[in-house]
Formats: C-alpha cells, structure tokens, sequence
C-alpha cells in the first residue's frame, strides 16, 4: 500500500490529522481523583498525538480542529505546534471551550482507573462537513482520523462520513477505531464505527475493541474492504491483513510506565514506516517501537527513538528481536549500549 495523495502540491504535507485534543491533566501520585492533590498539565488527543509523534520523527503534519478561544486553547495550539505540527488550520471557537480531561495514574484497563471527561459542548464537537477548508483536509498524502471524533456530536459524525466517503482522487484514508463506550452513550456505536471503518484505506483496531470478536481472523471477516487491517493484540503483538497476505509480529517485552497513548503512537510509527515504503514486517516493528516509547514514560506523548536508532532496532533478526526488552529512557541513545547487552 503505498500514499497516493496529490505529491506535486505546494501545500502537500505527509499527513493530515483531524480530531479533538484536550488538555490532560495528570496526578501527582496513584489513588482516586478525589484524593489526588495536584495534577501536571499535558495535552492529549488520538490525533494530535499522531501528528506530534510523526512530527518528531521527521515528518510534515497538520493538525486540523477547534479549540476554544481561550487559555487551554492557547495551550493546545501553541504545545502541538511546537512538535513541528502545522497548527494554521485550527479553528478558534468564541463561543464554546477547549475540551478537558483529568485521569488516574493507573492502567485504563484496571477496574480503578478513572478518567473525567468535561467536552459536553466543546469547540471540537461543533466540527461539521461545512467547517473545515476542504483543501487543506486534502492535501496530504495520508489523512488520519479516529472513532472518537465520530462519537462527540451529530455533526461531528457528518463529518467522518463525508471524509471516509470513497470517492475519486482523495488521500489514503487511515482510520482507528477507538471505540471510547463512555462517549457513545445509548447509541449504536459498532455499527457507525464498523461503517467508517468500511470506508478507509488502512483500519487500525484493537482486539480488545472489536465489537466482540475474539480472534483477528474474524475482526478482517466483519471488515473485508479496507485494503489493509491492523488488529493489535495487546501485549501479544499485532496481525496484519494486506489483500491476500497475514502478517503477524510479536511485540517487545516493555518495562510499562502507564498504559496510555501507545495505540496512538502504534499508529504513528505504524504510518511514519509505510510513508516510507516500507514492508508489512517493518511497518509492525516501527509501531511495536513507537508504541512501547509512549508505555515508557507517564503521560500520552513520549520523545520517540532516533529514525536510525529504530532502523537498528527493526532490522534484527527473529531471535535478538524476540529477546528485546524496552524500559524508560530506551529511547535514549546513551542506552545503546544497555540495550544490546539485553538482546545478545
């Protein structure tokens, strides 16, 4: 599968993502939120997580939104554009907020974990089809979007209709699911989701995800018409369907720091490796690393490896590979020599 977006544009950029980012705000230390004392300030959304990690690794990415004509809005703008994300696209709305969010430190998957949501009525989910400039949405070689954005408004779900709509001369289309069940409320959300994802060129979604599918075989018979699925299967690894072919690789053992964004940035080095043209094979390694760079540090967003030092990392064999295992600061080349000594 290769980007087939209009290349000779003066305004074409690798990627363009579309979507919702909020402020984050991070405990001080483990426990419920009506314990926690303090919290850091961070930002955090599917999309522009994708764009600021693809934006660090060396590519051009826009990011296109709302945002509150506000402080936190200020914030998001002036944070992601400061990863080298062309920010000139986002929207300031007057009249409605800069979406935030408050979560525990503990994993999203334990029983514990609590996460606060106050986007009712944001900037964001006041997108519609008529909102964005339909050229700069365009002109990229790859556009990127998420279920989540789908899930925030009527006419937020307009919207990726529209832009997963197949129609002649438009960008690769790469689309993760997320289902998120608490933003959907009563409404069917598998479906919407699974007819979005029928309109995309690259699906990316978790097993743990999948409308209750329990094997991957499965999630690619309930999609068949992507060109390519990527099912992530947690700690396993991730299998990809590619017409014909299935490729599976095993992900590397990860010293985890808090389960947050690491599907997002999965997707990330999962894009940055096929915007290169390269195999289904390295294409996995790339989003098992960038992945395991963003469970290696507390917050959604994590300097990612050197582009050479992922290369190395990616051209091992099966055996040095399956030994691999990834701690905070493996990112870090100074750690080089800590990390051979863990795969020899």
């Amino acid at each position: 599968m290769t980007p087939t977006g209009p290349c000779n544009a003066p305004d074409v950029v690798d990627v363009v993502a579309l979507g919702e980012s909020m402020v984050t705000f991070l405990p001080s230390r483990p426990g419920r939120l009506a314990d926690v004392p303090s919290f850091t300030r961070g930002i955090g959304g599917a999309e522009s997580n994708v764009a600021c990690v693809l934006a660090a690794a060396g590519h051009s990415v826009r990011w296109v939104s709302r945002v509150g004509d506000d402080a936190f809005g200020d914030h998001l703008v002036e944070t992601i554009g400061g990863y080298g994300v062309d920010v000139a696209h986002v929207r300031r709305d007057p009249g409605r907020p800069t979406g935030l969010y408050f979560r525990t430190a503990g994993d999203r998957a334990e029983d514990a974990h609590e996460v606060a949501y106050y986007r009712t009525g944001s900037a964001a989910s006041a997108m519609s089809a008529t909102d964005p400039d339909p050229a700069a949405v365009r002109a990229g070689r790859v556009l990127h979007l998420s279920g989540i954005t789908a899930a925030l408004s009527g006419t937020c779900l307009g919207l990726m209709r529209d832009l997963t709509a197949r129609r002649p001369g438009r960008p690769l289309v790469s689309f993760d699911v997320n289902h998120r069940p608490g933003l959907w409320g009563g409404t069917d959300a598998p479906t919407m989701l699974r007819d979005l994802a029928r309109g995309a060129d690259l699906v990316f979604v978790g097993q743990d995800e999948a409308w209750g599918l329990h094997s991957a075989e499965a999630v690619r018979a309930a999609l068949p018409e992507p060109e390519v699925l990527v099912v992530k299967q947690g700690a396993a690894g991730a299998t990809v369907f590619e017409q014909r072919d299935v490729t599976f690789v095993p992900a590397p053992r990860v010293d985890v720091v808090a389960a947050v964004g690491a599907g997002d940035a999965f997707a990330a080095g999962f894009l940055s490796a096929t915007l290169r043209g390269r195999p289904v094979r390295e294409r996995l390694r790339h989003g098992h690393l960038m992945a395991a760079a963003a469970l290696t540090v507390p917050g959604d967003l994590a300097t990612p490896p050197a582009r050479e030092h992922a290369d190395r990392l990616v051209a091992l064999d099966d055996a040095a590979w399956g030994r691999l295992r990834l701690g905070p600061g493996w990112t870090d080349e100074t750690q080089r020599a800590d990390e051979e000594v863990r795969t020899s």
